[in-house]
């Protein structure tokens, strides 16, 4: 037995653990135990950047959600507001023709009236002439005719200037 390397080699390798076995365990077990504490710290850290996505997808989610309603109320002011626009360029459009409209009654108006003062000129002026050559020929014919307008129009001379500065 004693002969054997079976023997030997059994009994080397139990005095190398009696040996060193309780040293080589300590730097094992410590190293395991270091990669333990790291994969734990990994796996920590790996919960808590989870968590933070989570957190953070639940914020965006949020955000999107008050976003959209944000919009949403937007284009229902922007609709509200285009309409009341509309309304009001609608009235100042009526306002506008109206004005319009009346300026054009108001010239017509005008127009008509300097149409019929021209009118009455004219006829004043016919009127005058005709007179004028009807008491050119009366007075041509009666020179005392002439005489007695002469003289009627000089007696109601103050009468008429009296009547002219009341």
């Amino acid at each position: 037995m004693f002969h054997e390397p079976r023997f030997w080699s059994s009994l080397a390798f139990v005095l190398f653990f009696v040996i060193f076995g309780r040293k080589l365990w300590k730097t094992i077990a410590s190293k395991l135990d270091e990669r333990a504490d790291e994969i734990r710290k990994d796996l920590d850290e790996a919960t808590r950047l989870r968590r933070e996505a989570e957190q953070m997808l639940e914020d965006s989610k949020r955000d999107l959600k008050h976003a959209q309603e944000e919009a949403q109320q937007l284009i229902t002011s922007s609709k509200l507001e285009a309409q009341r626009l509309r309304a009001q360029a609608e009235r100042d459009v009526d306002d506008m023709v109206a004005r319009h409209e009346k300026l054009a009654r108001e010239r017509i108006h005008i127009a008509e009236q300097a149409a019929l003062r021209d009118i009455r000129e004219q006829a004043a002026a016919l009127a005058l002439a005709a007179a004028k050559d009807v008491l050119q020929k009366d007075l041509a014919a009666d020179s005392s005719l002439a005489h007695k307008l002469i003289t009627d129009g000089l007696k109601q001379l103050p009468q008429a200037l009296n009547d002219k500065a009341a």
